[in-house]
């Protein structure tokens, strides 16, 4: 499989690694809006292309994997690129997946590709989780804790804002309501209960901090919902305090059986992350080879993790799944 790259942040280096551990890919290229000479590729005899050039190599490709933001990147690239090539993003504004889904969805069908969305660890392997633990003990209650750790897309959502340079946000459970949680006393809970928000940031010189702590508070679907604190610290605290990614969390149902619910039981799932861009471009590269065999069966339109079989992110044969995984 020929993989290319549209995007070279964080996302995009972590998929360049991830393909050099699935010997059934090779790296084609980095596509960027910055200039292709200042990369710097690791993935020896691959190159760096401008995106605007991108349609040219559309039979060079057989999946591209696009590694920009949710807020801004995605809902545009996604859906026009989605035309002309099988693609893979990892959006993760969980209220608008439903209509990203359509517009992908279209675009996909109308070029005859095959398109994944919202493939990464939440939404991705949490959101299998979450629905396998649902169907086993329907009679139940969900709950996610994200943290703590670095939220790539919330980060990226900050830096958009005007006068911030660079910016951490650190997504954070309330101990509290996760040992609620694990006790089996199932919790209501509201969003403002289970977490908090800490946000690092570097503003301009002579920005309007005011402004910008406001911003953030008040931003929703990523921080309104929150009790979110802000801090505004210099590049070189961020540099020297805050540059690792580390993320992680827990995907836990609890639910009763028997005549009268007397039977109690708790489905965990969890993560702990080094690095939270260099796990989500593992799952991508994983479900890139999945889109591509759906592909080639003539499967096309757009899927998200809850429509893929395990099977085809594998590279093992079925005989082998059937003897060594089950």
């Amino acid at each position: 499989m020929r993989i290319g790259i549209y995007g070279y942040g964080n996302l995009g280096k972590g998929v360049e690694l991830a393909i050099r551990q699935n010997p059934d890919m090779e790296l084609f290229g980095v596509f960027t809006r910055r200039d292709p000479a200042s990369l710097q590729l690791m993935t020896e005899g691959a190159k760096a292309y401008a995106a605007k050039d991108i349609e040219q190599y559309k039979d060079d490709i057989d999946v591209l994997i696009i590694c920009g933001g949710s807020a801004t990147d995605l809902p545009v690239m996604t859906p026009a690129l989605a035309k002309h090539f099988n693609v893979i993003d990892s959006f993760d504004t969980h209220a608008d997946i439903p209509a990203h889904f359509a517009r992908v969805d279209e675009a996909a069908r109308a070029g005859g590709k095959t398109a994944a969305i919202s493939v990464g660890w939440d939404p991705g392997m949490f959101s299998l989780n979450r629905l396998y633990a649902g169907c086993i003990l329907p009679d139940g209650k969900d709950y996610t804790f994200w943290g703590k750790g670095v939220s790539q897309g919330h980060s990226d959502a900050i830096r958009r804002i005007a006068g911030v340079l660079d910016a951490r946000q650190y997504t954070c459970p309330v101990e509290a309501a996760l040992e609620a949680v694990r006790s089996g006393a199932n919790p209501e809970l509201t969003t403002r209960e289970k977490h908090t928000r800490l946000c690092y940031v570097v503003a301009e010189e002579g920005a309007d901090l005011a402004r910008i702590e406001n911003e953030i508070k008040t931003m929703p679907k990523y921080f309104a919902d929150y009790d979110t604190t802000v801090h505004f610290i210099s590049q070189e605290e961020l540099d020297r305090d805050h540059k690792g990614i580390p993320h992680g969390g827990f995907v836990i149902r609890t639910g009763q059986t028997g005549k009268n619910g007397e039977h109690k039981h708790r489905i965990e799932y969890s993560l702990q992350l080094d690095s939270n861009p260099e796990f989500t471009s593992s799952v991508l590269v994983a479900y890139a080879r999945a889109v591509y065999r759906l592909n080639r069966r003539g499967d096309v339109g757009c899927k998200t993790v809850v429509d893929i079989a395990p099977a085809d992110l594998s590279m093992l044969s079925r005989e082998e799944i059937l003897a060594h995984m089950l």
